[in-house]
């Protein structure tokens, strides 16, 4: 029962993280749509003017993740008390630690646009005006510290490990954002959009340093200097006897009615502010470059503040989770242990002060040549920089855009170790009603998996996805027809 519980949670924690709403969608850079601006702002789409409304504008997904497919999960296509699971020992459990890489990340985006606007002043005076709800996670797990939790410490006795590359944050801000592009000359064209944040909530461990030896008694001796910060309503409690954290409380008072939660969810008590800036220079009719940078920006958290830290040395018993496995101990016994060490080094700060965290910031580059006036080739390069960690992708893209009613996209990229991404890309407008479903990384494989008498097929070896789908409301720029002279 514990493992299927296990493999159940695992799954939902994968399908959740992987419907989330993201900012970007590298397929989308050529396609004329409105949606592009939000990879660099100073690409200018079809249609003079443009309308977006909450939840059927644009809804999105993007989930980066280096270690964990649904294969994984699934090995032998069975969901059952025994199934085969990447955490069984065997050749699943080799071919999944065989798999890590010494930073293992989980990095899932949320958001949903509230409103969107933009239309054209004069000839190519482009506005824009947009307000976003966003949640972006980063999860890091240094490769030994998965192996040690899994396999036990047999292979590391004597042996000093290093975690300090541990990461772990989660933010939910809004985001409320104004810009404008224009023509410089007639080859370069330049366009910005400065963002005010606002934080709803935040968590943020930060990891100064972190590290594990493991004695010859299967114990295991940590030295910490970690801080877990908190914006949230959520009160810590410490025992006054032993001045130990005790007790979480959740301010549920704040979304006691509609008003309530409102006033909550829509203050802008944590603050920060973003950019993005770039430009297109058109050499002609056939050949552009762009350039974008894009989520500069930061919010200062200082609203329902608390802090705990870690700062010192301490001991765990070395129970793992192959004790589960082997039963000598239940789930529950192994995760009180591991608290209870945890609950003894803990300290909370009181008051606790301000702390600042950092947008993902994404430098674009692109290159474009048209042989022909509804044809595109593109290149697109993609860097994303969050905290210590660096993330390129290499987009090649087919493009096709006729005039301001169809166009579509068939693109390869390369990106977290993967060259299998295949994505695709549709827009098909009609009147003012512009539909458009986008994907940059399409499963090529899937396998069949069984639950009792169902039978369904999920993606095989899929790590990284990427999407996004909306309906505009889009008015103007028919193109012109050229008036041909008289003979």
């Amino acid at each position: 029962m514990l493992k299927k519980t296990f493999i159940t949670l695992l799954f939902l924690v994968f399908m959740l993280t992987g419907n989330v709403i993201a900012q970007s969608s590298q397929v989308l850079y050529f396609m004329n749509l409105p949606q592009r601006n939000s990879l660099n702002p100073a690409l200018l789409p079809g249609g003079r003017s443009y309308v977006g409304f909450p939840v059927i504008s644009d809804l999105s997904v993007r989930i980066d993740n280096n270690f964990l497919s649904f294969s994984d999960l699934f090995r032998n296509g069975v969901i059952s008390d025994s199934t085969f699971t990447f955490l069984q020992e065997g050749k699943e459990l080799n071919s999944f630690l065989t798999g890590l890489q010494k930073r293992n990340y989980l990095q899932p985006q949320i958001g949903i646009q509230l409103f969107g606007l933009a239309f054209t002043i004069g000839k190519d005076l482009r506005i824009t005006f947009d307000i976003n709800e966003r949640i972006e996670g980063n999860f890091v797990l240094p490769e030994d510290a998965i192996r040690l939790g899994i396999e036990g410490s047999q292979n590391y006795m004597g042996k000093d490990l290093d975690f300090s590359s541990l990461r772990a944050d989660m933010l939910y801000y809004h985001e409320i954002g104004i810009g404008a592009s224009k023509n410089i000359t007639d080859k370069l064209r330049v366009g910005g959009r400065l963002m005010i944040l606002g934080g709803v909530a935040a968590g943020y461990l930060k990891t100064n340093n972190l590290s594990l030896k493991v004695n010859d008694d299967n114990t295991q001796t940590v030295n910490a200097d970690i801080a877990l910060n908190v914006s949230a309503p959520v009160t810590f409690y410490k025992d006054e006897a032993d001045g130990l954290i005790h007790d979480a409380y959740f301010n549920d008072e704040v979304f006691a009615d509609a008003n309530s939660s409102f006033s909550y969810l829509g203050g802008m008590g944590n603050t920060g502010l973003g950019a993005d800036l770039g430009a297109e220079y058109r050499f002609n009719d056939m050949l552009a470059v762009s350039a974008a940078i894009t989520d500069l920006g930061f919010i200062k958290w200082k609203r329902d503040r608390s802090t705990i830290n870690i700062k010192k040395q301490f001991v765990l018993n070395g129970l793992t989770m192959q004790d589960v496995y082997d039963e000598s101990l239940s789930f529950g016994e192994l995760m009180n242990w591991t608290i209870d060490s945890l609950q003894n080094a803990m300290v909370l700060i009181d008051p606790a002060g301000p702390f600042t965290t950092y947008l993902p910031t994404c430098l674009t580059t692109a290159f474009s040549f048209s042989p022909v006036k509804f044809f595109t080739a593109g290149v697109l390069s993609q860097t994303r920089f969050k905290d210590k960690q660096v993330h390129e992708s290499l987009t090649l893209s087919g493009n096709i855009n006729f005039r301001n009613t169809f166009s579509t996209t068939l693109a390869y990229t390369i990106a977290n170790h993967r060259y299998d991404n295949f994505g695709f890309g549709l827009a098909v407008r009609g009147g003012f009603a512009q539909f458009f479903a986008v994907v940059d990384n399409i499963p090529l494989k899937w396998t069949p998996v069984t639950s009792g008498e169902n039978s369904f097929r999920i993606p095989e070896n899929w790590y990284t996805l990427h999407a996004r789908i909306g309906l505009n409301f889009v008015f103007g720029n028919k193109e012109r027809e050229e008036i041909l002279p008289t003979m």
